[in-house]
């Protein structure tokens, strides 16, 4: 048997939608699956798997099949059905586009892959709807993961979890572990996800808008720009963003677009102003460059929690990007960029 699974990056956090709004874009993470017969001639492997990588930082990931992510979350799944190894002798290579801590959803399409990686390898039978709480219980932005699963454009909502469902220690999953965590073994015997974690809407999106990515070549932890986030809100602030993440949606669905409606939907006060002194350069590109100095731009604004910058936009998109590159570059940061459309199936299986 062979097939591949592709699952795009995304981008999160569009605008004002923080944790909230996802897009799917048209990088995409790839895993060569083949499996063959058990062979008794052959030393069994680990697991029953074995995986090879080529792609953004490569001499950073494990080939260890219970310590690679992609696997790790499949092992889960798999476990969670009770099969505790790869059930036949697996290859996974993995094909990896997706920039690492750039925000552009890496480890949310990583997670993606393992799960519907799982489902396929153990003939699971899981609709897309189950596999979003897999996903869930290891990646918990679910704004990123709808958006590799689904695809498109979308808004998404966590449902909060009931007392049964809290008295595993390991929900939510932060890494499934092979070794005993809160005194329970996750690697034998793991926690199943509560049906229904998380919801999502996919939204219309206009066929003129394309996203322009400017990646800096350095990297931004997500647990690092969340560090910086408060703990409290203005009731003003939450207001401000609550107004325009309920307009986005439409405005960027409308024919003809309103390139002053959606630049101002797309305003932030919840994670932008408190993250601009880990993206030298943020504040004035996002304050220099508007619809009217800038013909063709729609709106602007951090991808996920950064570096990356996503610029939405209709036309002029090289000069736009090149604008970007040259502000990031008067700080001593050198880019480059991709221009790209919204993936619109999400995650698919071709078989071979």
């Amino acid at each position: 048997m062979a097939f591949t699974v592709k699952v795009p990056c995304s981008s999160a956090n569009i605008g004002p939608g923080f944790d909230v709004i996802g897009l799917a874009l048209s990088i995409y993470l790839e895993l060569h699956v083949t499996t063959s017969a058990p062979s008794p001639s052959q030393p069994p492997t680990k697991l029953n798997c074995t995986v090879s990588y080529e792609g953004e930082n490569a001499d950073e990931v494990s080939l260890d099949p219970e310590v690679n992510l992609i696997t790790r979350v499949a092992l889960y799944v798999l476990r969670c059905h009770k099969q505790h190894a790869f059930p036949v002798p697996t290859h996974v290579h993995v094909k990896n586009p997706i920039p690492l801590g750039r925000g552009l959803g890496s480890s949310g399409a990583a997670v993606t892959a393992g799960v519907v990686l799982g489902n396929e390898i153990g003939n699971l039978g899981l609709n897309k709807a189950r596999m979003l709480d897999y996903c869930l219980m290891i990646e918990r932005h679910p704004d990123n993961v709808a958006a590799a699963l689904y695809g498109g454009f979308v808004g998404t909502y966590l449902n909060e979890l009931r007392p049964e469902d809290l008295a595993w220690k390991e929900i939510p999953l932060s890494e499934v572990l092979p070794a005993p965590a809160g005194g329970i073994d996750t690697g034998v015997k793991p926690p199943e996800p509560p049906i229904g974690i998380g919801h999502y809407k996919k939204f219309p999106w206009s066929k003129e808008i394309k996203a322009i990515a400017i990646i800096p070549d350095f990297e931004l932890p997500t647990a690092k720009a969340r560090e910086c986030l408060p703990r409290m809100y203005s009731r003003a602030d939450v207001i401000y963003n609550l107004q325009r993440a309920t307009l986005l949606p439409s405005a960027l669905s409308q024919d003809p677009l309103d390139p002053d409606m959606i630049y101002l939907a797309m305003q932030d006060k919840v994670h932008q102003p408190y993250r601009k002194h880990l993206v030298p350069g943020l504040t004035d590109i996002l304050h220099s460059m508007n619809p009217t100095t800038q013909p063709g731009l729609l709106g602007i604004c951090l991808s996920g929690a950064g570096p990356t910058i996503l610029a939405l936009a209709t036309k002029n998109f090289a000069e736009i990007a090149d604008r970007i590159v040259a502000q990031f570059k008067s700080h001593d940061i050198t880019c480059r960029w991709e221009l790209l459309e919204p993936a619109n199936d999400g995650a698919v299986v071709e078989r071979r």
